[in-house]
């Protein structure tokens, strides 16, 4: 238990300097779990996290869309190779910028369509507004509108996209983006259902994940995490709405349009549901997701040496050492160089971090899961500007004390 106090520890400095609301951590081997809360999910009724708190998981949703996705693959629904225009005509004849941040009048027709795989692996020449200061970032936030919250029908949110240019020839690089929310709407329009029901029947239910959604529903909203952010002067605060307006204060009922790469919420243990998948070639508790060979090959590197040397976030490089990517996952390749921001682990590991805060990980090798969840919502200039950044200090933290702990249990 020398490890568990030590993460307790470390959680709670951190909060106790002001430097994060709230979070809750799980490590799991086998029949084995620990769980570590600290601080508040509520900064106004200073309600305390614990370990049934809901969170926004932003871009862990990524993995659960991809996952549902092979799914349909593995039911002969489409190949990897398939042009997405076979059930989305709206993207047969696509025009790409010449230069991502260049006029939007400086552009040429795709040298190909766009597949599956290229969505799965992020090489579609899709993008998102927020990693743009040219052109392209207004025409996006123009026509697309909110990323998670948006009143847009799911038929008129993809002929806005379809009508914009890409940054890249498809294929051709890794670029994160909206790919993932395609995907999830090819899925609800393949499977003849809304995404959000698609995701219940075929992962959610099967696994007994109970608190996961796009929305949450009423009788669960006292054990949501509020969102949380920083004034400019770095000082913790309560948001009235998620950073760049992405999502409304409460979600209206009804609203169709749902973002299978950033709008799900979840709790530890959901999460933990869901991620045993991955360290159990699977198949958990009896019940098979993906088969064997379908998920090694989402849990391997799917990306090209020019593609992993060329895919930057930020400025920073993303899998030029240390990490491929799969589909939807992160994937360990080189565990003495691996940033344990994306995962750690050993070779095959897996992960991917979402936004505000949350991160996880699945190691095969030996049987491990850790995840953390907060709500750490911080503006473009003020991760510029130092403001929010300790979460991810929290996080490499606490992967290392996890990998420490994994070894007692």
């Amino acid at each position: 238990m020398i490890v568990k106090d030590a993460i307790e520890a470390a959680l709670s400095k951190v909060v106790n300097n002001g430097e994060l609301a709230g979070a809750a951590t799980l490590i799991s081997r086998g029949n084995s779990v620990r769980v570590t809360c600290a601080g508040v999910r509520d900064l106004e009724n200073r309600l305390p996290v614990e370990r049934d708190t809901i969170f926004r998981i932003a871009s862990m949703s990524k993995p659960m869309t991809s996952t549902v996705a092979l799914m349909l693959f593995e039911e002969g629904r489409f190949r990897l190779e398939d042009p997405i225009a076979r059930f989305a005509p709206e993207f047969e004849h696509m025009r790409v910028l010449l230069s991502p941040e260049g006029s939007l009048e400086d552009s040429c027709a795709a040298e190909r369509q766009i597949t599956f795989k290229d969505l799965l692996t992020h090489c579609a020449g899709l993008t998102y507004s927020d990693l743009h200061r040219g052109p392209i970032r207004k025409a996006y936030d123009d026509a697309l509108g909110r990323a998670i919250d948006n009143e847009l029908t799911p038929d008129e949110w993809m002929e806005r996209l379809a009508q914009l240019p890409l940054i890249d020839q498809p294929g051709a690089g890794f670029h994160y983006g909206h790919s993932t929310d395609l995907l999830g709407f090819l899925v609800a329009r393949m499977d003849d259902a809304p995404l959000g029901d698609v995701l219940q029947r075929r992962i959610f239910r099967p696994f007994g994940i109970k608190d996961t959604g796009f929305s949450v529903p009423l009788e669960k909203r006292i054990r949501r995490a509020g969102a949380c952010g920083f004034n400019d002067e770095g000082k913790l605060t309560a948001l009235q709405t998620v950073t760049g307006d992405h999502a409304l204060p409460e979600r209206p009922e009804g609203m169709a349009f749902v973002s299978g790469g950033q709008g799900l919420w979840s709790t530890l243990d959901d999460y933990l549901a869901f991620a045993r998948m991955f360290v159990s070639e699977g198949t958990v508790d009896g019940v098979r997701l993906l088969k064997p060979e379908t998920l090694r090959m989402m849990a391997s590197n799917q990306l090209t040496a020019a593609q992993r040397m060329s895919a930057k976030m930020f400025g920073r490089s993303l899998f030029a050492e240390g990490h491929g990517y799969g589909f939807g996952v992160a994937v360990v390749t080189e565990p003495e160089k691996a940033d344990p921001m994306r995962c750690g682990g050993g070779v095959g590991a897996v992960g991917w971090p979402g936004a505000y805060g949350g991160w996880w990980q699945a190691d095969p090798n030996d049987g491990s899961v850790m995840i953390f969840l907060a709500h750490n919502m911080v503006e473009l200039h003020q991760m510029a500007a130092g403001i929010g950044l300790s979460v991810w200090g929290a996080i490499t933290e606490f992967q290392a004390l996890g990998t420490a702990a994994v070894r007692e249990i």
